[in-house]
């Protein structure tokens, strides 16, 4: 079986090295515009060879789109023109809305599988990719109705291989939940950031007092603004409902502080304290 990760970063070279954990006999072709990237995931074994998108596509059994979704958009149509009979193709992307709008459109479409894995880092390219990243994660499919039963198999057979748990989802859900869970924390994450920076000039001063609290708070506003500038973009809708919502909240939050109005700020913290159930319920999974 031959695979080729276009976009060889942290999710798409992981997912390379997972498979390969468990299929060491599988052959996998890297396409990417970086000749930095090409070269590190080679030198990492993420990858055995380094080849155009046509000459990968034509060789493969499995095409894996791992780049960012404005890129997934542009290139799924050209994949699955090229793709052989029988083949599959699919994304990793973090948005699904727009991408299954696309496949949808294509004659091709029962060979595509929508997929997002939940997993990542604040990390990005081949030198941050590693094979435990998707072990114990979430895995959604979206549309698995519009992917034919090879297809759809296959992309299931390979995720559970490397120990994730699958579930299922329309685009629109996958984006609205997405939104909360996911795509927000990293704009909170971006603006605390810059909100510390813009205020605290003497960035030692930061280094000096920074507690392990705000740098685990803050961790996402290293991730890679080049991939998640899109996904806001893709989410818009969802992710600007997410926001009002959020900036309501910190605004009434703002409002007792400057009342002094203690009772309601316990109350605000302790009703948040529930998340802590929610969180320890998913890792006991």
């Amino acid at each position: 079986m031959v695979v080729s990760i276009v976009g060889i970063g942290l999710l798409g070279g992981s997912f390379a090295l997972g498979v390969r954990e468990k299929y060491p006999k599988m052959r996998f072709i890297g396409v990417d515009t970086s000749a930095v990237n090409c070269q590190l995931a080679l030198a990492k074994g993420l990858v055995d060879e380094i080849l155009p998108l046509d000459e990968a596509i034509a060789q493969s059994t499995l095409v894996v789109l791992a780049t960012p979704v404005n890129i997934i958009i542009d290139l799924l149509p050209t994949v699955l023109d090229l793709l052989p009979p029988g083949a599959t193709a699919m994304d990793l992307g973090s948005t699904k809305g727009l991408i299954c709008d696309v496949a949808d459109a294509h004659p091709k479409r029962a060979q595509f599988v929508a997929a997002h894995p939940m997993a990542g880092t604040e990390n990005s390219g081949p030198g941050a990719a590693f094979k435990e990243l998707l072990i114990g994660k979430n895995l959604i499919i979206c549309d698995r109705e519009h992917s034919s039963p090879d297809s759809l198999t296959l992309a299931e057979s390979l995720f559970r291989d490397i120990g994730m748990r699958l579930f299922y989802m329309t685009p629109q859900e996958h984006d609205l939940h997405l939104a909360y869970v996911s795509h927000l924390s990293h704009i909170s994450a971006f603006a605390l950031g810059l909100t510390v920076l813009e205020k605290e000039k003497d960035e030692q001063a930061i280094f000096d007092m920074a507690s392990t609290g705000f740098s685990s708070t803050v961790r996402l506003a290293k991730s890679s603004p080049q991939m998640w500038a899109p996904i806001f973009d893709q989410n818009r809708i969802n992710v600007s409902d997410a926001l009002a919502a959020y900036i309501e909240f910190l605004q009434h939050f703002k409002q007792v502080i400057d009342d002094q109005d203690v009772t309601t700020s316990l109350d605000f913290m302790k009703r948040a304290n529930v998340i802590r159930r929610v969180l320890d319920g998913i890792e006991k999974r």
